[in-house]
């Protein structure tokens, strides 16, 4: 039973990462609503979400190719890199300026487009209806890929 309870918490982090930062941001009263929904997406949810996504790929590269429905593949050191460096600076954004956050953002909104287009062409291509190829994890990342910005600018217009 504890098994099945951390088994179910590990493979919906992502969600749980985007979900809390949601509420904690919801139940926070400063900076302004678009700073604050901001930093804490990307402290949590881009962040510590990265972070966990690249663990995955460098220190588990089976169960994170079997979750996505892929092979293992010397790639996934690779983008257990990019997600861990996406993660961390990510983390760092949070306790940063407007001019550093938009960087992050924007590179964070074009990753996801790529990371998306990726996804959806498995699934035309190869029919992969994996968990993490064409499910939760595609719609936080198509979400992330247009909120991001969005919450960028009006903070910036702030």
């Amino acid at each position: 039973m504890i098994a099945d309870a951390i088994r179910l918490i590990l493979s919906n982090m992502p969600l749980i990462l985007f979900v809390l930062a949601l509420v904690i941001a919801t139940l926070r009263r400063r900076p302004a609503a678009a700073e604050r929904y901001l930093a804490w997406l990307l402290l949590l949810s881009v962040g510590l979400g990265g972070i966990w996504a690249g663990v995955f790929h460098i220190f588990f590269p089976e169960v994170a190719a079997a979750s996505i429905g892929w092979q293992v593949s010397p790639f996934q050191f690779e983008i257990g890199v990019a997600d861990t460096a996406i993660g961390i600076t990510a983390v760092v954004a949070f306790w940063s300026g407007p001019g550093f956050r938009a960087a992050v953002v924007w590179y964070i909104a074009l990753f996801n487009l790529g990371v998306a287009i990726g996804h959806v062409r498995q699934v035309v291509e190869a029919g992969n209806y994996s968990a993490n190829n064409f499910g939760i994890l595609l719609v936080i990342t198509l979400i992330e890929m247009v909120l991001l910005p969005v919450l960028a600018i009006l903070a910036r217009r702030r």
